[in-house]
Formats: C-alpha cells, sequence, structure tokens
C-alpha cells in the first residue's frame, strides 16, 4: 500500500517532503478508515450475530457473557490489530506505536477478564450451591491480582522495561500493599472463614444491633455483607466485623419449620380464687376441659376422702382454682390447634409475680416460618385468651387508663 502511495502521488507531480507528509496523512486516514469499517463490522454484523445465536439456544451461561459484555469488549481489539498490521508505514514512530498498542491490548484484555469473572459469579448463582458456597469474594482476589499485574504491564509497555523488573520491586513495596489493602485482606480471610464454617449465606435473616441491621442477606463481596432491612434500607457491614462480632442468623428457625412464640398474659392477682361448683359445671361444658375437669374432680375427692379433711372451709385439703384450670386450657387449646408444631416444645408456665400481676407464658412454636402467617396465628391465639379470661373468672391486669379515672370520678368515688 505504501508503495501504490508513493506511486499515485508521484503520478501527479508529487514529490519531496510534500510526497512524504501527504503519504502519511493518507496513510492515517485510510487506516482510520479501515478502524471504523472493522468496528462497524464487528459491532453491527457480528456482535447482531452472536446475539440472534444466543437468543436462539436454550443455555443460559451464553446469556449471562452478552449481559455481562464479554463479546462487546472483545470487539475492542478489532482497532489496534488493524492498526498493527500498517505499523510499518511509520517506521520512526513503529516501537512507540508499538508500545501504546500493546498497552492498550493489555486494557482491553483485563475488561474482558472483569466480564468474564462477573459472567461466572452470574452463572454460579443460578445453582443452589451458591447459598451456601457464594465465590463472589474469590472472584473479587482473582480481579485484585489480574488488574495489580495488568497495570504492571501496562506502565513496562510504555516505558519499554521487562515487567518482571518490575514485578520484582513489589518486594519491597509490601507493606505499603498490605497496608492499601488491609480491609480487602481482612475480608478475604473473612470470607473464607465465613464460607467454610457455613455461617452466613445470600437470603439468611440476620440480626446485627452493633451495625442497626436486621434484614435478609442480599450479597456478599470481598470486604462487606450486604443485609437489606425490613424497612427497605441497605445496611453494608465489613466482612470481618462478622467474624469479630457477634450476629444473630435465623437460618436455623427456617430449616426447623417452626417459630418460637414466647408471650405472656398478666393476670390480676386479685382475680384468682377456688372455682365454685357453679363454674366447675360450666366449664365441664367446654370441650378441651372436660375430661380435665372429670379426672380432677376425681383425683381431688379421693384425696381429701383418705385425709378426712374438712372441705367446709376453704383453705383446707385440695381445691381446683380457676388459674390452674385456665393454665391447663390454654396447654389443651394450643395443643389442638391447627397453627401450632405438634413435634416441638409446647409449654404454659408461670412466671414470678410482679407489680404488674401474674405472667402466664406461652412457649410454643408455630408450624410455619413464614413473618406474616406467624404473627397471625400468634394473634389469633391472644386474641381467643384474652376473649375467654372472664369465663374462668380472671381479669387481665392493665395500667389505670384515663378512661378508669373518669368513671371512678363519675361514680362519686372522688367526690
Amino acid at each position: 500500500m505504501q508503495v501504490w502511495i508513493d506511486e499515485s502521488l508521484n503520478s501527479l507531480g508529487i514529490t519531496g517532503d510534500a510526497s512524504k507528509v501527504l503519504a502519511a496523512l493518507i496513510a492515517i486516514l485510510l487506516i482510520a478508515l479501515f478502524c471504523v469499517l472493522g468496528n462497524l463490522i464487528a459491532r453491527k454484523v457480528l456482535l447482531q450475530l452472536v446475539s440472534r445465536l444466543i437468543k436462539q439456544n436454550k443455555y443460559i451461561w451464553d446469556d449471562k457473557l452478552y449481559e455481562r459484555k464479554v463479546f462487546h469488549r472483545t470487539a475492542h481489539l478489532v482497532t489496534p490489530l488493524i492498526i498493527g498490521f500498517f505499523t510499518g508505514f511509520f517506521p520512526a514512530y513503529e516501537i512507540m506505536i508499538k508500545r501504546v498498542l500493546s498497552a492498550y491490548v493489555t486494557l482491553v484484555l483485563l475488561l474482558i477478564i472483569d466480564s468474564l469473572l462477573n459472567a461466572a459469579d452470574d452463572i454460579y448463582r443460578t445453582f443452589d450451591i451458591s447459598k451456601t458456597r457464594p465465590i463472589k469474594g474469590i472472584l473479587q482476589v482473582i480481579k485484585i491480582v489480574a488488574f495489580v499485574v495488568g497495570g504492571i504491564v501496562i506502565i513496562s509497555s510504555l516505558i519499554g522495561q521487562n515487567p518482571l523488573i518490575l514485578l520484582g520491586g513489589l518486594g519491597a513495596l509490601s507493606a505499603v500493599i498490605i497496608l492499601v489493602f488491609q480491609s480487602s485482606i481482612l475480608g478475604f480471610v473473612a470470607g473464607l472463614q465465613m464460607t467454610s464454617n457455613d455461617m452466613v449465606r445470600i437470603g439468611d435473616w440476620i440480626e446485627m444491633p452493633k451495625y442497626d441491621a436486621e434484614g435478609t442477606v442480599i450479597d456478599l463481596t470481598l470486604t462487606t455483607v450486604k443485609v437489606r432491612n425490613f424497612d427497605n434500607t441497605i445496611t453494608t457491614i465489613p466482612a470481618h466485623a462478622m467474624i469479630s462480632d457477634s450476629f444473630r442468623n435465623w437460618r436455623g428457625m427456617k430449616a426447623s419449620g417452626g417459630r418460637r412464640i414466647k408471650r405472656s398474659i398478666h393476670i390480676d392477682v386479685t382475680s384468682i380464687g377456688f372455682l365454685t361448683e357453679e363454674m366447675i359445671e360450666e366449664l365441664s361444658k367446654v370441650e378441651h376441659l372436660k375430661e380435665y375437669i372429670a379426672d380432677k374432680r376425681k383425683e381431688i375427692e379421693i384425696y381429701n376422702k383418705e385425709r378426712n379433711i374438712d372441705i367446709s372451709v376453704p383453705v383446707n385439703g385440695r381445691r381446683m382454682t380457676n388459674i390452674g384450670t385456665f393454665r391447663f386450657y390454654v396447654y389443651n387449646y394450643l395443643r389442638n390447634h391447627p397453627g401450632i408444631h405438634k413435634g416441638m416444645t409446647l409449654m404454659v408456665r408461670q412466671l414470678s409475680p410482679g407489680s404488674t400481676g401474674l405472667p402466664l407464658e406461652v412457649y410454643a412454636f408455630t408450624a410455619t416460618t413464614e413473618w406474616i402467617e406467624y404473627e397471625n396465628i400468634q394473634s389469633d391465639i391472644f386474641d381467643h385468651l384474652l376473649a375467654v379470661l372472664p369465663h374462668f373468672g380472671l381479669r387481665a391486669f392493665q395500667e389505670p387508663a384515663g378512661y378508669d379515672i373518669v368513671s371512678l370520678r363519675k361514680n362519686g368515688v372522688f367526690e
């Protein structure tokens, strides 16, 4: 081509320095034209063809490669290949052009590697194992190493030095490198520990009060763990903090299939007392108490007769109490409730009485771990228990409200 340009200029009567300058300008224009045509063919023809082929097959991996622009970035290699073919047109600048092209090709290759690693992570996430063994942190380490080495190769290409000489100099800068990449190194080590010990996975519900985080893990990277809180805010936690600080992971609860209910009803102690015969007869009609009351009455009767106890005095012998009967009713009610897990701990117990009455605690597990269903089941249970309290002659403890004070005043108590 060089000969053809020179002959064409000579035929036009252009010789000497003017011919050389004009030949160089024509060569630059032709190279630019070839580069434009090459890019158009690569992007408008080849990329469109690749896109159609990808859409027509059923594989996922090639879709991820296309989405992460692996093929788009590969198309950037067309320009340096074309320019490299014509470097002989500029012998005085050939070495410098080759250095710049070498640096540019290295940069494009780094971008392709970055896209390939991102696509590899996307493909890996389509498998179930990605939830227990995420590889994003490892891929980020590979990226850091690749970009550090690539940066050294680019610099060595531009200055015309052997990259091994620059790589050898990194030993002297190791202290600076450790300082600069301190968080990355700590995060990488923490990531390996979290992965090997299966401490946290993407999708886990974790709670970390120190960082005001309570929600679902949405991302695990080399240096951070991202948590989407239940108010849809995002909390970013340093990866090494997951190792050095404590946090609560609710994954075990979800895996067990049951979620705990641990809530108390505070009973007004002044409403606690023995059951009268009328109350016993009325409560005997309750489905969850029929067998209990019948068995309990026989047991108490036998106990009192064997000891010749004078039952005319209420404090003598054994008697049924409203709180004890209610406690058994709650237990039996929960045992027959369809929303309660039958294979886990079920207990109704009294806690120490205090200034807010006698706490009667329900300790049970729902048959679901879904939050909304869990709250509905729990609310339904306590709606019912609070509603049946008066049938046992019991009252829930409550601090005097403004309505209570107004009622007392209307009744003339404060007059």
